[in-house]
């Protein structure tokens, strides 16, 4: 072997130990995986929550008084986002009518995650006929539009405020989680230390609880964040076609609801304001939910 083909072949093949670290790629991975965090999002969507959350530290005007002889107004001094057709400041319906939205988000998204997190299990830890029975149930569900599902639900319900709104959302959005629960608790069914707690007599719940959940919930983490962002675009959708919460029930989708009077007076701040309020809210939280994907199935992947 020549010294130039010995030169060469030391350049090709380097020894290395096992604890070995490529400074530049793991430098560059750390930078890519900054730029990849929804750092905006995340501080974007805390301000709009801590504003919502203490709106009476920064409303100038009562959210709900109708000034008649104001009506329509365009941003000023006085009304920095304008008024709506009834005279209500904007500005301070933005910041109290977030707070209504996002508890409907919030609190529907846990009733759904709850339904869906003990009926997956049940369908996993249950018997192949008993789950197969579930499963097409769930199915069948999916299969109907959810919006229609709602309006029938609260059509049955009769009553419209943010309690009853929150809860018919949730009860009607908990299918696609429960499918992915259900998969899940079958792989860890059959695990040691869920067989050994049950033959020690423990109970479905502090199964489900102590071993099934812990190993299951980084799973589902993107769509239960998912599932509040379709709240909140549920309950938008249901106000702006008039059958969600009353108009005197402030929230952003109360608030477009008089998207048709503002079109016909020329008053585009009554629609776009709330709008942009809401569509970057929406952006926030899908930017924070597929992060959360990409995480699972990163770790999934190295395990």
């Amino acid at each position: 072997m020549t010294q130039e083909t010995e030169l060469k072949t030391d350049k090709e093949f380097k020894l290395v130990g096992l604890n070995y670290r490529n400074p530049v790629t793991f430098e560059h991975k750390k930078r890519s995986i900054w730029r990849e965090r929804p750092v905006a999002s995340l501080c974007l969507l805390a301000v709009i929550v801590l504003l919502c959350v203490f709106c009476n530290l920064i409303m100038n005007h009562e959210p709900t008084y109708m000034d008649l002889s104001n009506c329509n107004v365009a941003p000023n001094k006085a009304f920095f986002f304008g008024t709506d057709t009834m005279g209500r400041d904007i500005f301070s319906m933005i910041w109290y009518g977030g707070r209504i939205s996002l508890f409907i988000g919030v609190v529907a998204t846990l009733i759904s995650t709850t339904i869906a997190i003990v009926y997956g299990s049940i369908s996993g830890m249950a018997p192949m006929v008993i789950d197969d029975a579930m499963m097409r149930f769930t199915e069948i569900m999916l299969s109907i539009p959810t919006l229609l599902v709602i309006i029938f639900v609260q059509a049955i319900v009769g009553k419209q405020n943010v309690v009853v709104i929150s809860i018919v959302i949730g009860i009607t959005s908990w299918m696609s989680i429960a499918k992915v629960v259900r998969t899940e608790v079958r792989q860890i069914r059959k695990s040691e230390y869920v067989i050994a707690s049950r033959c020690m007599g423990a109970s479905f719940f502090h199964v489900l609880t102590e071993h099934l959940t812990p190993n299951f919930v980084s799973s589902i983490m993107f769509m239960v964040v998912m599932n509040i962002r379709g709240a909140i675009t549920a309950e938008s959708t249901l106000s702006f076609l008039g059958i969600g919460l009353p108009i005197e029930v402030i929230s952003w989708g109360s608030m477009l609801s008089l998207s048709e009077k503002a079109l016909m007076t020329n008053s585009w701040w009554i629609i776009l304001i709330p709008g942009v309020f809401l569509v970057t809210t929406l952006m926030c939280i899908t930017n924070i939910g597929n992060y959360i994907r990409r995480e699972v199935n990163l770790s999934e992947s190295n395990i």
